[in-house]
C-alpha cells in the first residue's frame, strides 16, 4: 500500500479553511469515490498554522490507466501543494470503533 500526503500553507492564498470546507460540502469529495485503487482519502486542516491538506491511501498507487480527478484544492488555493510526499505503508491495523462507515464525516459535513 502507498500513502500520498499533500499540504498547503494558506498564508499566500485568498482561500480559508472554512471556504475549503464549503467546497467539500458542495461536492468536492464526490469525484474521488470512483477512483480505482483508492482505499481512503481524507482532507485535514490545521487551523493553528493555517494549513490545509489531504491524505490518500492506495492499494498499490494511483491508477496509471486514467487520470485522477482535477485537483480542485490547488485550483482554488491558487498554487500546487507546499509539501507533497509519497510513503510506503509498512503495516495497518483497525481498532474497535462504533463508526459504521468513514464516508462523509468531519467538520465539512457536521458544521
Amino acid at each position: 500500500m502507498k500513502a500520498d500526503i499533500a499540504w498547503w500553507d494558506l498564508g499566500e492564498s485568498p482561500e480559508t479553511i472554512e471556504s475549503l470546507r464549503e467546497h467539500l460540502r458542495d461536492g468536492g469529495v464526490d469525484p474521488w469515490s470512483d477512483v480505482p485503487g483508492l482505499r481512503l482519502k481524507f482532507w485535514m486542516a490545521d487551523a493553528d498554522n493555517n494549513r490545509w491538506g489531504a491524505v490518500m491511501v492506495w492499494e498499490t498507487g494511483p491508477p496509471t490507466d486514467r487520470p485522477l480527478p482535477p485537483n480542485r484544492a490547488a485550483e482554488l488555493i491558487g498554487f500546487p501543494p507546499t509539501h507533497r510526499t509519497r510513503f510506503d505503508i509498512e503495516a495497518t491495523v483497525e481498532g474497535i470503533h462504533s463508526l459504521p462507515v468513514l464516508n462523509r464525516l468531519g467538520p465539512a459535513f457536521t458544521q
